[in-house]
């Protein structure tokens, strides 16, 4: 699937956000690509650390692997950037597939001042910027505690909710990623390799990660697993089917295995299980 943002309705839902919480607001896309933000412009810190090449890559790679956490998790990340300040990721999940983000970022967040900017020199201090710029920079942003931006973040999930169910993001069909999406969930129960996969679409195992984390935000083998659980629960639920045929029907053939990875992914055996859920 690929992602379409109405990014007229998405301004103005970031910039009610940005209002009430005064911390800029960014969207991207699934490929971790900039749609929209609200300011538009960076604070001063920022841009001066992003005056640099090496500060731009920095700050694209912090925000590369914020997003790549959120989309593995499916949960809303707080983290401290390579700079020294806090910021926030959420993923956008539409129909069960992960199409964008949203991040908010540049926050000054320390028990004070002093303490915030002797963290930030010491990040900062292989970039190619002047120190006493990034000192006034930072002064002039405003000491934010830690509890407003885990309600900031609060409030930024439920903007994510409400941008996905008034269609500001929504999902147009690729063809490729359709397919593969099509084939995986009507095969799941067999054994298939990803070498097996690309031969049968024709695409690079780069290419068919890329679609995986676009459609799941995992793995292929990771995504093959949660169907086989789902359907394990169905079955044990159904309490029809002895273990050994419910393992051949999710795609072991090996009954010890099967019980093996449904402890491992559940957190207990699956007679536990189907006793605690029958």
């Amino acid at each position: 699937m690929i992602s379409v943002f109405n990014t007229t309705k998405l301004r103005d839902l970031l910039k009610d956000f940005y209002q009430i919480t005064h911390i800029r607001i960014t969207v991207f896309d699934e490929n971790c690509t900039e749609i929209v933000s609200y300011p538009d412009q960076v604070v001063p810190f920022c841009q001066i650390v992003r005056s640099s090449e090496t500060g731009r890559i920095a700050c694209a790679s912090c925000d590369q692997a914020a997003c790549n956490k959120a989309a593995s998790q499916r949960t809303t990340q707080i983290y401290c950037c390579h700079a020294g300040l806090t910021e926030a990721v959420t993923p956008l999940i539409v129909q069960d597939m992960l199409v964008g983000y949203l991040l908010f970022g540049h926050v000054f967040s320390y028990p004070d001042a002093d303490v915030g900017w002797q963290n930030i020199s010491l990040c900062t201090s292989k970039l190619p910027v002047e120190q006493k710029q990034l000192y006034e920079a930072v002064m002039q942003q405003p000491l934010i505690e830690y509890e407003f931006v885990v309600s900031a973040t609060h409030i930024m999930s439920a903007v994510a909710s409400y941008l996905v169910m008034e269609r500001m993001a929504i999902l147009q069909s690729d063809r490729l990623a359709v397919r593969l999406d099509r084939y995986i969930s009507e095969h799941y129960q067999e054994d298939f390799t990803a070498l097996e996969l690309c031969a049968r679409f024709q695409i690079g195992k780069t290419r068919l990660y890329q679609l995986s984390q676009q459609l799941y935000g995992c793995g292929i083998s990771e995504h093959v697993r949660k169907l086989r659980m789902a359907y394990a629960k169905t079955l044990l639920t159904a309490k029809k089917y002895p273990l050994s045929e419910i393992a051949a029907q999710c795609g072991y053939s090996d009954y010890n295995y099967f019980i093996s990875v449904f402890t491992r992914e559940v957190g207990m055996s699956p007679r536990r299980w189907q006793v605690l859920n029958g």
